[in-house]
């Protein structure tokens, strides 16, 4: 072995033991985005079309009196995306924990990214096998 890969390998091990949980976990979920052919949330620009693959990390209902609609907090590791399906108070499966392929048009503005009504795919739903 190469004298650069030992040290490359000690820089990484050394890099999991000082890094707390949330950055390793970061980065395993924008590893899994680029494998899966995704775009980082953090490089996307406004009015784009766009594939992202992340977690949910929270689900909002809003109260009754208001339009029924869904909002989830979508992470990807690079950066957070708010998706909003409108006319929905539940969706199967979009819950926290889930893992998804997402795919629309998003709007960002004053730092909030949001995609209106994504379509999606789930890839692991928490407790179902």
């Amino acid at each position: 072995m190469t004298e650069d890969k030992k040290s490359g390998g000690l820089l990484r091990a050394l890099k999991r033991m000082v890094s707390s949980t949330a950055e390793l976990e970061s980065e395993e979920l924008r590893r899994e985005a680029e494998r899966e052919g995704a775009r980082p949330v953090a490089g996307c620009s406004d009015r784009e079309m766009v594939v992202l693959r992340g977690t949910i990390r929270a689900v909002t209902h809003p109260p009754q009196h208001e339009a029924p609609r869904l909002e989830a907090e979508f992470d990807d590791g690079s950066g957070v995306v708010t998706l909003i399906w409108m006319g929905r108070r539940e969706i199967s499966g979009v819950q926290a924990g889930s893992i998804l392929r997402v795919e629309g048009r998003i709007s960002c503005q004053k730092d909030r990214r949001t995609i209106y009504n994504p379509r999606y795919e789930l890839s692991h739903v928490p407790g179902v096998a």
